[in-house]
């Protein structure tokens, strides 16, 4: 029965207003790509999601919309919980999944197999939401590209160990390739495909 409420329960409770909200800070985020910004929201979700994953999987999941969740969300009560509250549908084949959302709890080293889009369609790949360990604190990381002032620099903690180069190949893709959206608690960090990441000199 508690898991039930759990999945019953936990959606915005003024969802037209918050989910506006949400997008517009997840929007600006985009724009200005490096910078740490909170989103404000009363949206709770079945742990292992964080507050992030919660207010993100109800502004961008619709019935229309493919979601792949990683092994710690898709075994919890949150796969019921977003596909109740949204109408999505969950996934196991990364290459059709719109959206991705990744625990902490499940370390993504393979980033291999989501949508990249095409040259023609580059709006079709998918945004991956994936939660860290913190946003800031880590090894300190420059980031340049549209929507940057000169550079930015970033450190969040529990990157993987092949995340620069990843990043690397992805941008090289450009106009295709992957957003990506770094989470923790209520906190965010976007880094779309047209950013540039290196190593901060010291």
């Amino acid at each position: 029965m508690q898991t039930d409420a759990q999945i019953f329960s936990g959606a915005f409770t003024s969802p037209v207003l918050s989910s506006q909200s949400v997008f517009r800070a997840l929007m600006d985020g985009m724009a200005r790509p490096g910078r740490v910004f909170s989103l404000v929201h009363d949206a709770s979700a079945p742990a292992p999601a964080c507050p992030s994953h919660a207010a993100l999987a109800l502004t961008l999941a619709d019935a229309d919309t493919s979601v792949w969740l990683s092994p710690a969300l898709a075994g919890s009560a949150f796969a019921r919980w977003l596909s109740f509250q949204t109408g999505a549908s969950i996934v196991s084949d990364r290459m059709v999944a719109m959206f991705a959302f990744v625990s902490r709890k499940d370390a993504l080293s393979d980033w291999n197999g989501f949508s990249l889009g095409s040259d023609t369609y580059p709006d079709r790949s998918a945004t991956l939401v994936v939660e860290v360990e913190a946003l800031s604190g880590g090894i300190p990381l420059i980031a340049e590209g549209p929507g940057i002032d000169g550079a930015v620099s970033l450190s969040p903690i529990g990157l993987p160990a092949d995340f620069l180069r990843e990043r690397a190949l992805n941008r090289s893709l450009y106009p295709r390739g992957i957003d990506l959206v770094l989470v923790c608690g209520s906190d965010c960090l976007c880094l779309p495909r047209t950013t540039r990441l290196m190593l901060e000199e010291v």
